[in-house]
C-alpha cells in the first residue's frame, strides 16, 4: 500500500491524540489552520455608537493565547464609557466580563495563573494585567489594591485591536492572568468578573471584625452588584439580610438571592422614615453591617442612618466618580464609632475564590444564572447597551452566535 508522508503524519497525530486524551502541539497546529484570518470586533468609535469592524488576527508570540469569545457581560463601567467616555479611551474595543475557548497558544504557555494545566479547547476567563508590580502577587495581596493594573476591554486601541471581549476573538498577551474554568457553564463564566467584585467586598468587610455569621446586614441597591452581594452573604450562612431599593421587581429577586426581607424606599418620605423602615425590617434593630452598592451620593449619605452604634460599612458603589456625598461626620461616623472600609475591583485570589462561590451558590439553590436577563449577538451590541441604559433588565450579555 502506498502511503505518502502527509498521510502518515495525519495518522500519527490521531494516534497521539487518542493515547494522551489531550491536544498535542501538532493538534494545536491543526486547530490553528481552521482559525479565520480576521475577527469581528465591536469598536466604540464615538459616544453611544459601536461599529462592527473586521481586523486581522495577528501572529501569536510565544507567551500569547488566542481565545474564541463565547460571551461577555455588559458592566456598569462599560455603560459609563459608552455614554460619556470618562476614561478618554475612544476608540476602544470594550468588554471585560468575557469568557471563551482557547484555540491557539504560544509554545511557552503550559499552565494558567493558578498553576492548572491549560490546553487547546479549555474554557477561560482573564483577570488583570499586572505588569511588573512586586506589591501585587498571588500570595501577598494586602500591600495595595489592583487599581493600577490594566484590564482587557479597557485598553487603548492599538495595532492588535482585539483587546476586548466584545469580539469574535481576543488576544491574551504574555504576562496576563488567565484561569481555566472549563468546569463552569457559560452563564456562570460570564458572571465571574462581577462576582469577584463582591467576593472582594465581603473579604474587605470581614477585616472589620464586625461581619459575622449572625449579623444583621442591610444591602442598599439591588442591581447586579447588590444582588450578587446578597448571594455571597447567603453562601456564607448569613440569613438576616434586608435589601433596600426603589424597584419592587429587584426587591422580589433579592429574596430569591437570599434576602430575608426588603424595604422599598419609594414607600417612605424622608430619611428618618426610611431608617425606621429598615429598623422595623430587622425587628426593631438597626443593622450590624451595611453594604452600599448604589453608586449614588444620596445613597451613601443615607446608609449611615441604617447602622447601629459600633456597626460597620462597606462602600463599593463608586467605580467611577459619582459626585460628592454630604454626611455629618459627628452623627454619622464619630458618635456611632462606625468602622468603614472601601472596596474596589478584586485581587487574583478573589478571582479564584469566585469559582468556588459560584458552585456553592448553585449548590444551595440560588438562581445565579437568572441575573442574566438579556442576551444579544455581537451584531446587536448597540441594542444591548440601550437595554442596559434603560435599566430594563439586570445583567445584559453579548453572546456570540
Amino acid at each position: 500500500m502506498d502511503v505518502n508522508s502527509s498521510k502518515i503524519e495525519e495518522i500519527v497525530k490521531q494516534v497521539l491524540k487518542e493515547i494522551t486524551g489531550a491536544p498535542t502541539a501538532e493538534s494545536a497546529t491543526s486547530v490553528a489552520e481552521v482559525i479565520p484570518k480576521t475577527s469581528r470586533a465591536a469598536l466604540l468609535s464615538k459616544l453611544e455608537q459601536f461599529e462592527i469592524k473586521e481586523y486581522p488576527i495577528p501572529e501569536l508570540g510565544d507567551d500569547d493565547i488566542l481565545v474564541k469569545v463565547e460571551g461577555c457581560g455588559i458592566c456598569g463601567t462599560d455603560a459609563h464609557e459608552f455614554k460619556r467616555d470618562p476614561f478618554s479611551l475612544i476608540p476602544v474595543v470594550l468588554g471585560h466580563e468575557g469568557t471563551g475557548e482557547v484555540v491557539k497558544m504560544g509554545k511557552n504557555v503550559k499552565k494558567d495563573s493558578a498553576g492548572k494545566p491549560l490546553n487547546i479547547g479549555d474554557k477561560v476567563v482573564s483577570c488583570m494585567i499586572f505588569k511588573d508590580n512586586p506589591d501585587i502577587t498571588m500570595f501577598d495581596l494586602n500591600k495595595q489594591n489592583v487599581g493600577g493594573a490594566d484590564v482587557y476591554g479597557l485598553l487603548p486601541d492599538d495595532d492588535t485591536h482585539l483587546n476586548g471581549w466584545f469580539a469574535d476573538y481576543i488576544v491574551i498577551r504574555g504576562g496576563s492572568t488567565i484561569f481555566n474554568v472549563s468546569d463552569l457553564d457559560l452563564d456562570s463564566r460570564i458572571l465571574i468578573e462581577p462576582c469577584a467584585v463582591l467576593i472582594h467586598a465581603v473579604e474587605r468587610a470581614k477585616t472589620t471584625g464586625i461581619l459575622r455569621f449572625n449579623s444583621r446586614v442591610v444591602v442598599q441597591g439591588c442591581g447586579p452588584i447588590g444582588l450578587i452581594c446578597i448571594a455571597v452573604l447567603r453562601t456564607m450562612g448569613i440569613e438576616n439580610i434586608v435589601a433596600v431599593d426603589g424597584e419592587q421587581k429587584r426587591l422580589d429577586f433579592a429574596k430569591q438571592m437570599g434576602a430575608e426581607t426588603s424595604v422599598n424606599f419609594k414607600e417612605y418620605k424622608g430619611i428618618e422614615a426610611l431608617a425606621k423602615g429598615v429598623e422595623n425590617a430587622f425587628g426593631g434593630h438597626l443593622a450590624d453591617f451595611a453594604f452600599q452598592c448604589t453608586g449614588s451620593p444620596a445613597g451613601h449619605a443615607n446608609i449611615y442612618k441604617f447602622i447601629r452604634n459600633g456597626g460597620g460599612l462597606c462602600e463599593l458603589g463608586f467605580f467611577i466618580n459619582g459626585g460628592d456625598a454630604i454626611i455629618n461626620p459627628h452623627f454619622d461616623i464619630c458618635a456611632k464609632e462606625i468602622t468603614t472600609v472601601g472596596s474596589w475591583v478584586y485581587t487574583l485570589r478573589d478571582y479564584a475564590t469566585t469559582f468556588d462561590f459560584l458552585k456553592r451558590a448553585k449548590g444551595i439553590g440560588l438562581p445565579i444564572e437568572k441575573l442574566i436577563t438579556h442576551k444579544y449577538p455581537l451584531s446587536q451590541i448597540n441594542e444591548g447597551f440601550a437595554t442596559n441604559l434603560k435599566m430594563e433588565g439586570l445583567k445584559i450579555a453579548v453572546v456570540n452566535e
